[in-house]
């Protein structure tokens, strides 16, 4: 009883054996499988500087594009302050363009009349003191020091207004210095440099997705204070999706970066996603110790990323998948 007990159950080991044996020639013959995560890369968002938010136009889980605006601030101080500074621009434009286009031929004209009138006026009193110096050189004495003295003085202001008219028309005529204009030309660019700074400033009260994406949080409403340091919005990116796997160092040396995997998941088995060998880590994890044995080295496993061509967007953050590799690989 014994003996056929014993024959029996190596019967049954045998069998055991050679199915285990094929049933893994079979799975080596159909390639390499491995069991993974779907790895999504995710934005904190949040307003460029601080405020009130005024809206928010997206909920959890809405699929949003690039450029989408998510949601808005209150930028009405912002509003009136850039409608001032253009004011501001404005006016150093004008004053810029009144140094460029030099005086009006009217200011032009009124001081040739000046200066006409300086020069008559000039004329007149050198007259006099002429007048007067002839009659203090005769032998009548008819007129004093005095009289003279009062003479000569009307004829050097008349000499000298006409001096200072001429000047003042000499200087309209040149126009304006170089150094005068540069300066104004500064002006203008300040003013104009503000403005932009304030028009900047209004617009990125305006909160933007930078990619195509799923909202996963919602994290403030309208009403709420928030500043840069405040995420209003978590969103999971579309592209690129990858899956994250560990690989035995007994299989590592059948991948290769580039290689095509098929990735399945469990609520669609049947359809295989496109994936391609991307990153392949060259440190070992889990490691027992620095010093392995034979049978210590098989448990090393390196981390390798497939990235995913997911363009119907089927795969979510955390999904666990299945990945293949053909049984005859391109390299």
């Amino acid at each position: 009883m014994k003996k056929r007990l014993i024959i029996v159950l190596v019967a049954v080991l045998a069998a055991g054996g050679g199915y285990w044996w094929r049933q893994q020639s079979a799975a080596e013959g159909t390639g390499l499988t491995l069991y993974g995560n779907v790895d999504i890369r995710q934005v904190a968002l949040a307003f460029d500087g601080a405020g009130r938010i005024l809206e928010l136009t997206a909920e959890e889980g809405d699929q949003v594009a690039e450029g989408a605006v998510l949601g808005r601030l209150d930028v009405q101080a912002l509003n009136l302050q850039a409608k001032a500074q253009a004011a501001v621009v404005e006016a150093q434009r004008q004053a810029l363009l009144e140094l460029r286009d030099g005086p009006r031929p009217e200011e032009i004209a009124q001081a040739r009349a000046k200066l006409a009138s300086a020069e008559a006026s000039a004329k007149l009193a050198n007259l006099q003191r002429d007048r007067i110096a002839r009659l203090m050189t005769g032998a009548s004495s008819a007129v004093s020091q005095a009289d003279m003295d009062r003479a000569a003085a009307e004829a050097e202001a008349g000499n000298a207004q006409v001096d200072q008219s001429r000047a003042a028309l000499d200087l309209l005529l040149a126009g304006s210095r170089a150094e005068t204009l540069a300066a104004a030309e500064a002006q203008l660019h300040g003013a104009e440099a503000q403005l932009e700074l304030l028009r900047y400033q209004i617009s990125q009260g305006e909160l933007r997705a930078p990619h195509d994406g799923v909202v996963r949080s919602r994290l403030h409403e309208p009403g709420d204070i928030v500043t840069a340091q405040s995420p209003v919005f978590a969103l999971a990116l579309v592209q690129p999706k990858w899956v994250r796997v560990y690989v035995r160092e007994f299989d590592l040396g059948r991948i290769k970066p580039g290689m095509a995997m098929e990735v399945l998941s469990d609520s669609q088995p049947g359809q295989p996603i496109a994936g391609t060998v991307g990153y392949i880590a060259s440190v070992a994890e889990f490691t027992p110790k620095s010093v392995q044995t034979e049978e210590l080295r098989t448990s090393l496993v390196y981390e390798v990323r497939v990235l995913v061509e997911d363009a119907d967007n089927v795969l979510r953050l955390g999904q666990p998948v299945t990945l293949r590799l053909p049984a005859a690989p391109q390299s």
